[in-house]
């Protein structure tokens, strides 16, 4: 039996903070909304009179459920429509900036060091952008360093070479005498 096999993985709740703070106020403000327009909506509704409507109600109405399905789907339609806007709308913040740092990814792998991620000042993804400009630099620095080191290495092995041909001649000359 394989040990590694019956090992579970532990689960990684390492999120960044202030992602995970505006995620959460973004759900939450959500939440609250849709809770706060769906308790107007049952606000509304429980503020008739039931005087009148009493007398006949209690020929049609034989469940609490019966006079409550009304606000629970109209509160849940809300609590829906709400939730869609969020769908919709809060992807593209986080979307947008990901696209970019991928089509910078996609440059990177192509061997393309010259370019930064630019992302707008608001951007959750900022710190993200600024560590892959870093990194970029970072491999720039050293990719220069080492086109320098090559360059002088190439020079020092010309010289090496002038002067393996310069001995080669040298040695024809000296062998050219009978000593």
């Amino acid at each position: 039996m394989n040990p590694d096999k019956n090992k579970r993985k532990k689960l990684n709740l390492n999120v960044k903070r202030e992602f995970q703070k505006w995620l959460l106020l973004r759900m939450t403000a959500q939440v609250l909304l849709s809770s706060l327009v769906a308790a107007v909506i049952l606000y509304f509704y429980a503020r008739n009179e039931i005087t009148d409507s009493f007398y006949s109600a209690h020929v049609t109405i034989r469940r609490v459920s019966d006079l409550l399905l009304p606000v629970i789907a109209a509160g849940s339609a809300v609590s829906f429509l709400g939730t869609l806007i969020v769908v919709i709308f809060l992807p593209q913040r986080i979307a947008g900036p990901l696209y970019r740092i991928e089509k910078r990814l996609a440059e990177l792998k192509e061997g393309d060091l010259r370019s930064e991620i630019k992302l707008r000042r608001n951007d959750i993804l900022q710190d993200m952008a600024a560590t892959l400009n870093d990194c970029t630099g970072s491999l720039r620095e050293k990719i220069k360093l080492a086109q320098e080191n090559q360059a002088q290495l190439e020079k020092t092995f010309r010289k090496a070479a002038e002067a393996g041909d310069a001995f080669g001649k040298l040695k024809e000359n000296l062998d050219s005498f009978k000593t």
